[in-house]
Formats: structure tokens, C-alpha cells, sequence
């Protein structure tokens, strides 16, 4: 029994950050595009070894369909670059932007009921 446990538990593991792999989208023209034409955007980074990262990846996958006026993006923490773009030193960070200024900043949040008050606040 204690055997496959583990195997169920190591299956949910490697899942888990097998969908947190795939969370990429970023692209800086994009963005700069969507600011331009007066869209919010919603940025947020992640790490594939972060459960809150990996959380919030569920949440934006449900907030992109209910806030289809909305640009959401990601990208990997370790890309430097867009770490310093962005000003964002720290995974799991949510930033959201609105005429060409950041309006609103979380960190570590991963409480769907929270990111979308955030959001709404913010619209």
C-alpha cells in the first residue's frame, strides 16, 4: 500500500510540474502591443518547482476565459531579462498593467478569489 502511494504521489508531482512547464507565453512585443492599444495586462512569473506558481497557473487558465478583455502572460523566473523588464525578483509574483503603468502588485497569492479581486479592482 505504502508503495503505491508513493508511485500515485510521484505521478501527481511530476503532473504538476509538467503543466507549470508549459506555462510560457510571454513575448515583449506582445505586451508592448497590448499596452499600446490601451489593454490591461495581467503578468505573472513562475518556477516549474513552485506550488504556488503552479496554483496560480490554474487560475489564469480559468481567468482567461472569464476575463476575455484581459491579456494575461507569463514567464519563467529565471529569464532575466524579463525579470528586470518587469522589476520582478521573486517567483509567483502578479503585476497588472493599465495605461502603460503598473497598477497593482501581489506576491504569492494563489487563492483564485484573490487574484480575481485584484483583477476587478483594478479594471
Amino acid at each position: 500500500m505504502k508503495i503505491l502511494l508513493k508511485i500515485i504521489s510521484a505521478l501527481l508531482f511530476s503532473t504538476a510540474l509538467f503543466a507549470a512547464a508549459e506555462d510560457v507565453n510571454f513575448n515583449k512585443e506582445t505586451f508592448l502591443k497590448a499596452q499600446a492599444d490601451g489593454k490591461i495586462v495581467v503578468v505573472k512569473s513562475y518556477n516549474k518547482y513552485c506550488f504556488t506558481c503552479i496554483k496560480q497557473s490554474t487560475v489564469f487558465k480559468e481567468a482567461k476565459k472569464d476575463f476575455n478583455n484581459i491579456v494575461f502572460m507569463s514567464f519563467k523566473q529565471s529569464d532575466e531579462d524579463i525579470s528586470e523588464f518587469f522589476k520582478i525578483n521573486r517567483r509567483s509574483t502578479i503585476v497588472i498593467y493599465k495605461d502603460n503603468q503598473e497598477i497593482a502588485r501581489s506576491i504569492g497569492e494563489s487563492d483564485k478569489s484573490e487574484i480575481y479581486s485584484l483583477i476587478k479592482k483594478n479594471i
